[in-house]
């Protein structure tokens, strides 16, 4: 890894074969994403990452493995007065995020740094954010192939980091009272609030039911640094109706900007 900056919006990719890339829209057009044509895409759970992390003007928050800035101008687009970091190992989608900050005009709010979540960069500091999100690769390592495609295998798979890596980097980053807010899959909810253990209370575990009646696939998961307060789980969101077709709850969320209440 070289050493983390800050890239400017003209910053070329360091490695990798460059494409370019295509545009998407989130909530509505209010946000406009640039994405690779092949290998990850971002889809919604970083749009319901953004709903779900309420933050206060003033608020400094942290995105851990921003990837192409998704969720970070999701919520920059939703809650005003808030500044976002956008920490990012991978330089090609580093430089996609500072693109797709520059294509929103979101300059002024969103930054994006690149370095490693293991060796956070030196200038951000601990104990220096008021909220923490992150939408850690889903697969363990070794549980699943790995796709020829370097971006989406890090999206996808775990690397060098692990997941106990992941909450380690928002345990050292947060501030006390700050809050954590992750999206990850249900069937590793025991292991996130395991590692949550001792070190963030408050806990809500948040479902994302696929339809009425259907178990959970992907969970949103919220806690506190240094809280002593009990866990809690949330009624949770219903993405589709029986016709398949998002329900008028989840198209609140996904294209109208509506917060995620408990």
């Amino acid at each position: 890894m070289t050493a983390s900056a800050i890239l400017p919006a003209d910053t070329e990719a360091a490695t990798g074969a460059h494409q370019e890339p295509g545009e998407d829209s989130l909530l509505g057009g209010r946000v406009r994403l640039m994405q690779p044509d092949a290998g990850y895409r971002a889809a919604v759970d970083p749009v319901l990452l953004a709903a779900f992390t309420h933050v206060e003007p003033g608020d400094r928050v942290l995105d851990v493995g921003t990837g192409s800035g998704a969720a970070a101008l999701c919520l920059a687009a939703r809650v005003g007065g808030s500044r976002i970091i956008g920490l990012e190992r991978q330089p090609e989608m580093a430089d996609l995020a500072s693109r797709n900050i520059t294509l929103n005009r979101m300059q002024g709010r969103v930054l994006v740094v690149r370095g490693d979540l293991m060796r956070p960069p030196p200038a951000m500091g601990p104990a220096s954010f008021d909220r923490v999100m992150m939408n850690p690769p889903y697969l363990k390592a070794g549980a699943a192939s790995v796709p020829p495609n370097a971006i989406k295998a890090a999206a996808n798979v775990e690397g060098d980091a692990r997941l106990a890596d992941w909450i380690t980097c928002a345990t050292v980053m947060l501030k006390a009272r700050g809050t954590l807010t992750l999206v990850h899959r249900a069937d590793r909810m025991d292991e996130i609030l395991a590692l949550l253990h001792g070190r963030f209370g408050g806990i809500v575990t948040f479902p994302l039911w696929p339809r009425a009646g259907e178990p959970a696939k992907r969970v949103l998961i919220a806690a506190v640094r240094s809280a002593k307060a009990p866990a809690m789980l949330a009624p949770g969101l219903v993405l589709h109706g029986p016709d398949g077709r998002y329900t008028p709850a989840a198209e609140a969320v996904l294209r109208d900007a509506a917060p995620l209440t408990l």
